[in-house]
């Protein structure tokens, strides 16, 4: 058996059905769109079994990119927990063949609040479809499963309109990537979209040297620093050079090297600095990588030193 081949043909059924999809929006979709951005409350979104994974899953995207939204499961709805939808809400119930029996049970009462309600079935015929305000249809050819029962396609459709109603939302809101960022300030995306440079930036003993001193106080300065760096400065503070360890060792190789010399011999002149302390430190990571550099210096707007950030500690922090 060639599993190969399977996957690449489930693959194709499911993109296919997809993509005929895509050719069908209509203005239902206009509409639903309209009476999410025009709801006061949170947006419900339920569903049964696989419905309601799916239901799950949309219900998180939309609380992550601007969309207040909760999951409710229609058994626990109809045991207390329809208490939790207002006249303020919308809701998405979610079921392809429009007929299921827990998530019918809950649809004459979210009626009755008067509560707008999009539903997501292949049949605007059925109860669900009946009940709903705008109906987005579920359409596929067939399920990707060779039985064409277990719900494959259909699901994946149902997921992808999902994440086509969130799209939606977020353009129509101008939703940022600083808006992303404050709601999701743990873990690797927080951390990439959240955290700043002045968050990780080195602030305190930093080797720092003048720059009318000679080889030896700079070499000094790098094995007291740790940093692998000394940074120079002019008699006013500000930045005017930075000396590496790889800078002291090309300096090395010279035939007329002294410890006497001049540290500005041998120093990077202008090194590569910001100004910018608000900076994401994820897109500091990707200027260092730019530009090939270990240090990134961060000074005020009169290039006085604030402190300094290592690419190891970006790395050390999971920003990438």
């Amino acid at each position: 058996m060639n599993y190969k081949t399977i996957a690449q043909e489930t693959l194709e059924i499911e993109a296919q059905t997809l993509l005929k999809a895509s050719q069908k929006i209509g203005d239902e979709f206009d509409k639903a769109v309209e009476i999410i951005l025009g709801c006061k409350g949170k947006l419900v979104v339920s569903g049964v079994g696989k419905s309601g994974l799916i239901g799950a899953k949309m219900a998180a995207t939309f609380a992550s990119t601007g969309t207040p939204s909760f999951f409710l499961h229609p058994t626990e709805a109809l045991h207390g927990d329809l208490g939790m939808i207002s006249k303020d809400d919308v809701v998405i119930a979610i079921s392809y063949s429009g007929e299921s029996e827990e998530l019918g049970s809950i649809l004459p009462h979210i009626k009755r609040f008067g509560t707008p309600l999009i539903g997501m079935t292949k049949d605007a015929n059925s109860t669900l479809g009946r009940y709903s305000d705008v109906v987005i249809k579920v359409e596929i050819e067939k399920e990707a499963c060779p039985l064409n029962i277990a719900p494959t396609s259909s699901t994946t459709l149902t997921l992808a309109l999902g994440d086509a109603l969130a799209v939606c939302l977020m353009r129509a809101r101008d939703f940022q990537k600083s808006d992303f960022a404050s709601f999701h300030p743990g873990g690797a995306l927080g951390k990439q979209l959240f955290i700043k440079v002045k968050n990780l930036m080195q602030t305190q003993h930093l080797p720092i040297i003048l720059q009318n001193a000679k080889m030896k106080d700079a070499i000094l300065q790098i094995g007291e620093g740790r940093l692998g760096t000394v940074l120079i400065i002019d008699e006013d503070d500000k930045l005017t050079a930075l000396l590496s360890d790889g800078d002291v060792r090309r300096a090395l190789l010279s035939e007329d090297f002294s410890l006497e010399d001049n540290v500005l011999k041998y120093a990077t002149k202008n090194p590569m600095s910001i100004d910018d302390a608000d900076m994401l430190a994820s897109d500091a990571l990707v200027l260092i990588e730019e530009k090939k550099i270990q240090l990134l210096v961060i000074t005020d707007k009169n290039k006085k030193i604030q402190g300094v950030l290592h690419i190891h500690t970006l790395i050390e922090k999971g920003i990438s």
